[in-house]
């Protein structure tokens, strides 16, 4: 990659720590960076202040592990859910996914990821004890599994299946209207709250051979 040379240093810091979020080359980088130099001093601040205040505040649900301003989301909180129905799903950004769909009205459970052995990640990584607590001390009747349908998805519904089953719960997953590798922030709302209707009893696969 070649070495953009820029004529301040106080530019080339920020473009620097602009290209390291996602998705954000050093053009984009550069172009963001020079949008709010054009903006005042007061814009500028309240733009830097809300990412200090973010970093310093934030805190996540210690029922649900949401991102949160309190120590129980408004998710959780919020008495007019369906108390008896629990969504699994990978990341925050899946339940901002559903919630967009306004067909889902129950809690949620953010797993933290998913069961990944060639990435390192195995069941003790993710927010499964938490969850097999919610499970054993609430009143769920149901718990959809709502993960990619992804080889590392499929793996991790198993998983939870197998943890899951000897309490007395309904364990169903999403219809697969969503295509096989994709992910659920990617789908689109309509797809996505038809697959949270039409959900299924979840089935395992055995091999019989």
């Amino acid at each position: 990659m070649n070495q953009q040379s820029y004529s301040s240093k106080l530019l080339e810091n920020a473009v620097t720590e602009f290209s390291k979020l996602p998705g954000i080359g050093n053009k984009t980088a550069f172009r963001l960076v020079m949008h709010l130099l054009k903006k005042g001093n007061s814009e500028v601040d309240l733009f830097a202040n809300s990412l200090l205040t973010l970093a310093k505040d934030i805190k996540y649900c210690t029922r649900c592990n949401n991102i949160s301003d309190n120590d129980v989301c408004e998710i959780c909180s919020d008495s007019k859910r369906n108390q008896s129905l629990l969504c699994v799903v990978e990341t925050i950004k899946d339940i901002i996914a559903i919630e967009n769909t306004m067909q889902y009205k129950g809690l949620y459970h953010v797993l933290g990821g998913l069961i990944s052995p060639m990435d390192g990640i195995s069941p003790a990584d993710l927010n499964i004890v938490s969850l097999e607590k919610r499970i054993e001390q609430g009143s769920f009747n149901e718990v959809i599994l709502a993960l990619s349908s992804t080889m590392e998805g499929d793996t991790t519904n198993f998983f939870l299946f197998k943890k899951l089953n000897k309490y007395d719960v309904e364990i169903s997953v999403i219809a697969r209207g969503i295509a096989v590798g994709n992910e659920l922030e990617y789908t689109d709302e309509i797809t996505l709250g038809k697959s949270i209707n039409n959900r299924i009893h979840f089935e395992p696969i055995t091999n019989n051979r």
